[in-house]
């Protein structure tokens, strides 16, 4: 079993590092919020005063962060402080430029280093169940896979340094465009007296299934598991679509795409985001459609 550092311990990461401990792993832990790094120990990780010392002597280290910024930060004192070959994994999600400027501060520092985003929300990192998308070299992927299974279910290498967060943006983006579309479709089938119900029956079985609806529909009943039965309860909160939709924006226009319907989700969630849901599920946004926009 290894030995692992966990640096930022918050809905996602809290859970990820519990998991961690449940495998086996003697697990470190820091986060700025002490109330968040108290409930990290309830679940078995050991406390540390600050991240350095959660890293001294770690084989492995993870971060789950808000931003890039935030990343590179973090990999600054972490880089200072662990020894070589030290396997470095942020779990964030972040532009890609911030990714490969990390991977390049660990492969100076003699560390492999692995981006590696998650997808699945709290539900998933709470059940193990995530899926990782990882970029890096076949080495450090190589080491990282054993330690990601024991927080996810589905480990995919998607190329080099960057690619996991290129993977993790292009998917959110088809997510948040997704449920967009579903949820103009139920509120269209509202208007023509159509039931939920029904419409579920029909999309989820032909050819407008998806994710959006058939694991995350955004009307309560059809799925109960969805966050729709539990008054939007997130799940994956409206501003955290926000914030990855911008980042797919932004990679657009850095690398010359062409994403209509990208942006103009990002302005229905920013629409949304402003008018006080940020940390509602992202599923909520059909009651703003029910407003019409």
């Amino acid at each position: 079993m290894a030995r692992i550092a966990f640096i930022g311990l918050g809905n996602m990461g809290g859970p990820m590092a519990a998991n961690l401990v449940k495998s086996g792993h003697e697990v470190l832990g820091f986060d700025l919020a002490a109330p968040v790094l108290k409930a990290a120990e309830a679940s078995g990780v050991k406390p540390a005063s600050h991240a350095s010392q959660a890293v001294k002597d770690a084989e492995i280290v993870i971060t789950m962060l808000p931003q890039g910024k935030h990343v590179l930060t973090a990999w600054t004192d972490i880089l200072q402080t662990a020894a070589q070959d030290t396997l470095v994994i942020d779990c964030s999600t972040i532009d890609v430029e911030s990714s490969r400027k990390a991977h390049e501060m660990a492969k100076a520092a003699g560390c492999p280093s692995l981006d590696a985003p998650v997808s699945g929300g709290t539900g998933g990192a709470t059940a193990g169940t995530l899926t990782f998308m990882a970029g890096g070299s076949d080495e450090a992927f190589a080491r990282a896979k054993p330690i990601l299974e024991a927080m996810g279910k589905k480990i995919v290498h998607c190329g080099e340094a960057g690619a996991g967060q290129a993977a993790k943006i292009c998917n959110n983006m088809i997510l948040g465009i997704s449920m967009i579309g579903v949820c103009e479709g139920f509120v269209l089938a509202e208007k023509l007296g159509l039931s939920h119900q029904a419409l579920f029956d029909v999309a989820s079985t032909s050819s407008g299934q998806c994710w959006a609806i058939n694991t995350y529909c955004p009307v309560p009943g059809p799925v109960p598991t969805s966050p729709a039965n539990n008054g939007y309860k997130p799940g994956f909160a409206a501003a955290l679509m926000l914030k990855d939709l911008r980042l797919s924006q932004e990679a657009a226009l850095a690398s010359g795409a062409s994403t209509p319907m990208g942006a103009e989700a990002a302005q229905l969630f920013a629409l949304f985001e402003k008018q006080g849901n940020g940390g509602r599920d992202f599923s909520a946004i059909i009651e703003m459609f029910r407003e019409k926009v």
